[in-house]
């Protein structure tokens, strides 16, 4: 059983952030809901409280139970888990006269506190909060102040039990890293082995396990979450995994064949089915962009149907779920979120298929993903793959879906991509495509008026895509693809680029 922290969510924005910063530290973490605790055992070694975009002076603010924690293993509260800490246990917690949000300057008040170890005279740290600590409750200690906020820290005596009231998981804050470090490895015992390597083996085994001789079927998307799932799977369960690969007729130029061939030569077990007709004729007429996608989901949910009713006596469904979408799928209330779209590696599958779901990612975040394809010797052309949206091309066709304007963007699409990698920008690019505009324009080409497509070249740099800044790539790159695409692409005669960023525009058009 592995060593285990436990973050029990509030609603923060920042929770996602405390797991990453908590496994970079090849510590293992898992997030729960506030009024979810899981039951302690030994393999739980502490907890951590995360912010929250409650007060805990409201009405309907999250009380979790925390009997069964406080004073049994160490327990640190963050921002609303130190207020809640405090409001909670005898304490009192009032709205701030100065609210303090962004940058702020700690000072230590004492360097004996095992949280504070090696933390330096005034490190800058992340605040965002408008209520402030005002009285701790007996027993409690100042360990650290900012020059707005007494109470920025605080230890309970003769319990590893503290809170502070910034944010140490935030970039800004400078020694954040070492703050956690020092609660999770000197207070908590961590051993910090939870690496790409013990992963993987862990994770075949136990999927050897579960699996046997079972069959499991999977669709490939070429992406690096379902390739890192599928060789995974390979490698516990060999030629008993059966791979699909769609043709939606909305790929990439040349994209169904270079695939294909890219996982031949990864030794997967694996069919690809053309089915484009299909989607194009689902497509025909189509113009609001919800309905394309439904459109694309249902045909795709068919042809995946049909495909693994092909392979006799399959019990799985593999899939290449990752932990932020396990997490969004449970709101910090514990319900599902209205909110937060739905994440289904297939399209969603219907339930007349009976088929168990197996998720040998669903613990991982992408960049931890990454990691465990380089364990595996995946091949970096995909664990680097730009994301890719599921409906494809679909949705970067703004109006009707048509083979003549697929076949153009395709176009389009292969000289800006191939742009960047040819000058080295790709890898310095989150997600890049090209945008079929539903308008034409007038231009000349030699003496010729032309009345001609338009379109619009997209690049954004992100982490994660929820929030997203378009790239500022070099103006000589622009115009050389710009030519490139209007001189070679019959049927464009303009090109633009897209300089919103998200928010408030999104990644995609549609």
């Amino acid at each position: 059983m592995h060593q285990k922290l436990i973050i029990l969510d509030f609603g923060s924005q920042y929770t996602q952030l405390i797991a990453r910063r908590v496994r970079e530290l090849n510590i293992y973490c898992e997030i729960h809901p506030w009024n979810k605790i899981p039951k302690l055992d030994s393999s739980i070694f502490g907890v951590i409280l995360s912010g929250s975009p409650f007060s805990t002076l409201d009405a309907l603010a999250p009380k979790p139970d925390l009997s069964e924690i406080k004073g049994k293993i160490p327990l640190l509260g963050v921002c609303y888990g130190a207020q809640y800490l405090v409001q909670n246990f005898g304490g009192k917690v009032l709205p701030s006269k100065i609210r303090e949000y962004g940058r702020a300057f700690l000072e230590v008040k004492d360097t004996s506190c095992p949280l504070m170890k090696n933390v330096g005279t005034k490190s800058q740290v992340w605040m965002s909060h408008g209520d402030t600590i005002v009285d701790l409750p007996p027993g409690y200690s100042v360990i650290c102040s900012t020059d707005d906020v007494l109470n920025a820290g605080f230890q309970l005596e003769n319990e590893f039990t503290f809170g502070i009231q910034f944010h140490p998981e935030v970039y800004h804050s400078t020694e954040g890293t070492k703050i956690l470090k020092n609660f999770l490895v000197d207070i908590c015992g961590f051993t910090q082995d939870w690496t790409p390597n013990a992963f993987v083996s862990e994770t075949i085994n136990s999927l050897k396990a579960i699996l046997g001789r079972d069959k499991v079927i999977m669709g490939l998307s070429g992406g690096v979450d379902s390739t890192v799932a599928a060789v995974l799977l390979h490698r516990a369960i060999g030629n008993n995994l059966h791979c699909i690969f769609v043709n939606n007729g909305l790929l990439r130029k040349y994209e169904f064949e270079s695939v294909l061939a890219s996982y031949e030569g990864m030794g997967l077990n694996i069919r690809g089915v053309d089915a484009s007709q299909l989607f194009y004729t689902a497509l025909r007429g189509k113009i609001d962009p919800e309905l394309k996608r439904k459109a694309i989901g249902k045909v795709f949910i068919d042809v995946f149907d049909d495909e693994s009713k092909k392979v006799e006596n399959a019990k799985w469904l593999g899939q290449g779920t990752i932990y932020p979408d396990v997490i969004e799928s449970v709101s910090a209330t514990g319900g599902p979120s209205q909110t937060i779209k739905s994440h289904h590696n297939v399209g969603g599958l219907p339930d007349y298929m009976k088929l168990k779901v197996i998720e040998p990612l669903r613990l991982l975040f992408k960049d931890e993903v990454r990691r465990i394809g380089t364990a595996l010797n995946i091949d970096s052309a995909i664990l680097n793959r730009h994301p890719f949206p599921g409906p494809g091309l679909g949705i970067r066709i703004l109006g009707e879906v048509i083979p003549e304007k697929i076949a153009i963007l395709q176009e389009v699409d292969a000289i800006f991509i191939n742009g960047l990698k040819d000058e080295g920008l790709y890898n310095e690019v989150w997600q890049a495509g090209a945008i079929f505009l539903p308008i034409q324009s007038v231009g000349v080409m030699g003496d010729e008026r032309t009345y001609e497509n338009a379109v619009a070249l997209r690049a954004v740099s992100s982490t994660d895509g929820m929030t997203a800044d378009w790239c500022h790539l070099p103006y000589e790159f622009l115009a050389r693809i710009s030519s490139k695409i209007i001189n070679q692409v019959k049927g464009v005669n303009r090109v633009t680029y897209d300089i919103s960023s998200k928010p408030p525009a999104t990644i995609e058009w549609e």
